[in-house]
């Protein structure tokens, strides 16, 4: 595996950290905790896994990604900005109501967005549609679909799965990002999902457990459900909340709640390098966001 890829990899990770960080600072609201944890996912995604087209969005070719955890659409946002479907100047325009970037992705409104999602434990049973409709026009397109693990606990999710056995759909590649936390808390006390692993094995999946934050692992993984023909295939990704920045990290005080401006400025020092951004035109954005509330 080249040591470019990997580094490529980290790097766009840590771009859409820091994206994912403004953005929400300067929304004033949305769910950065979530985002941060899936950032190397998306990252491994959208710079190496998937086939896409910028320049096309509806390219017939193009594999299907869904994030089903619809709520951590920053990670979204800041991946297709940084591909090229838009500037990541709109990225400064979440959550405003005239945005194309609202809080849950909108497949209408937004360049790259495949569904519309945010009501938690549909995007699988939507995968399944899709890998069954490719399946039936020939196509090789692969379906990749990325949950969260309180997600799990709504009942649809296991009814998709045992579709998606029944039908053995080998093009569709379902990652959870098990960080371990849900809104309401830990999952171990709010629902205890556990042993997950049993769970996806009895329903008829292919299951791979990785290190969500070890992009050789997600690159790895990725290939193995990729290659696998027999069926659907999950890959259950640990993954830490907050991801990135040590005072974010395992606080579910961010599941849905951003940065203030002091905090944004510790947080982007720590993850290091540049930013999109001059740090005089990001404090006047602020400022003008503060006025607006």
């Amino acid at each position: 595996m080249a040591k470019e890829l990997l580094k490529l990899i980290r790097e766009k990770a840590t771009q859409i950290r820091k994206l994912v960080l403004v953005m929400t600072t300067v929304a004033g609201s949305g769910h950065p905790g979530g985002a941060l944890s899936s950032a190397d996912i998306v990252a491994t995604l959208y710079f190496w896994f998937l086939r896409h087209n910028p320049d096309d969005p509806n390219w017939m070719k193009r594999d299907r990604f869904i994030l089903s955890k619809g709520h951590s659409a920053p990670v979204l946002y800041a991946a297709l900005a940084l591909c090229g479907y838009f500037s990541p100047n709109e990225l400064l325009t979440l959550r405003r109501i005239d945005s194309r970037l609202q809080g849950h992705p909108s497949s209408i409104k937004t360049p790259g967005v495949e569904v519309s999602t945010g009501s938690l434990g549909q995007g699988l049973s939507v995968a399944c549609g899709i890998a069954a409709g490719l399946r039936l026009c020939n196509s090789d397109s692969r379906v990749c679909v990325l949950l969260g693990d309180g997600e799990l606990d709504e009942g649809q999710v296991w009814e998709a799965a045992l579709f998606a056995s029944h039908y053995s759909l080998s093009n569709l590649i379902a990652i959870v990002d098990f960080n371990g936390f849900q809104v309401d808390g830990k999952l171990c006390e709010v629902m205890n999902i556990s042993p997950l692993v049993l769970k996806w094995k009895s329903f008829g999946w292919k299951v791979l457990e990785i290190d969500g934050h070890n992009i050789g692992q997600i690159v790895r993984g990725l290939k193995k459900a990729s290659m696998y023909r027999r069926g659907p295939f999950v890959i259950i990704a640990k993954t830490v909340k907050g991801k990135g920045v040590s005072f974010l990290e395992n606080n579910n005080d961010y599941h849905g709640k951003p940065l203030n401006e002091s905090q944004l400025k510790a947080a982007l020092i720590e993850l290091g390098g540049e930013i999109y951004w001059k740090e005089r035109d990001l404090l006047e954005m602020l400022t003008e966001r503060c006025s607006l509330v």
